[in-house]
């Protein structure tokens, strides 16, 4: 698919704010699936701000955050001086350049969110050909279907379906991206990895975190990060959208907070045979 450098723009600084975190025990359940050990190299293809890249720098000898986005690759290198890593560069290309890149072995490749944005055999293909013998590529996203939901503290949940007739009100029935619409796949992840050379893979589950409590900022900056309403998508309108978006959110809750349970992390893993 032809890229479209206008996907996420103004969303970089919103997105860390804005974006739920990963099961607590990601970072646990990889090392007990894959075996990880310092001394291998990770590589995180569409890494955004660099949530994924960072967090798994410290168990590898080099982390590398690899995206076509400059705001996105500068706010993750302004993260890692701040969060002190020191292990962790960053690359400005496309899933899709990987080959040509010349970026040596890596002990495991992840894909946090991003792997619908590229093409997704072919880039499988190419990942497969970096990994390391009995290296790994991962799919990482949030998800609710068929997992158990945990109890809900006393805050209201986020009414992301008022938000969501909100952004079409404003931007129009269909899901925008950049200067389209955003690509509609029933294709899951596993099935287009076992059409590659990783075969069938495997699915993994670490427990979500049940006490993520946002407030409206957060929410706001949720909504900014992303790509179906990213700030430029509202043109002259982006100020008066966050001032509704702001009060429907006040009508929810009279303190601003609210409980978040964005699911499971799910883990799609396929191995290349050591």
């Amino acid at each position: 698919m032809a890229y479209d450098p206008t996907i996420y723009r103004g969303a970089a600084r919103h997105y860390c704010n804005g974006r739920p975190p990963y099961s607590a025990d990601l970072a646990g359940v990889l090392g007990r699936e894959l075996a990880l050990g310092l001394g291998g190299r990770l590589l995180d293809v569409g890494c955004g701000p660099g949530v994924l890249t960072l967090e798994l720098a410290a168990h590898f000898s080099e982390a590398i955050g690899l995206d076509p986005d400059p705001d996105m690759l500068a706010e993750g290198a302004r993260r890692a001086r701040e969060l002190g890593v020191g292990n962790a560069r960053w690359i400005r290309a496309r899933a899709e350049e990987i080959v040509g890149l010349d970026l040596g072995p890596f002990r495991l490749v992840t894909f946090g969110q991003s792997f619908h944005w590229t093409e997704r055999e072919r880039v499988a293909e190419a990942v497969f050909d970096i990994l390391e013998p009995g290296g790994a590529v991962a799919l990482i996203a949030h998800t609710v279907e068929g997992r158990t939901v945990p109890p809900r503290p006393d805050h209201p949940l986020i009414p992301h379906d008022e938000i969501k007739e909100l952004v079409a009100r404003y931007l129009g029935s269909n899901r925008r991206a950049g200067q389209g619409c955003a690509p509609d796949s029933t294709d899951r992840y596993e099935d287009a990895l076992a059409r590659t050379r990783f075969g069938r893979p495997r699915q993994v589950f670490a427990p979500g975190r049940p006490d993520i409590i946002r407030d409206t900022d957060s929410i706001v900056d949720g909504y900014f990060s992303m790509s179906s309403s990213a700030p430029h998508l509202f043109g002259s309108s982006r100020d008066q959208f966050e001032a509704d978006l702001r009060d429907l959110l006040r009508e929810h809750s009279a303190d601003g907070l609210f409980w978040d349970w964005p699911g499971d992390t799910e883990i799609v893993v396929g191995a290349k045979p050591a």
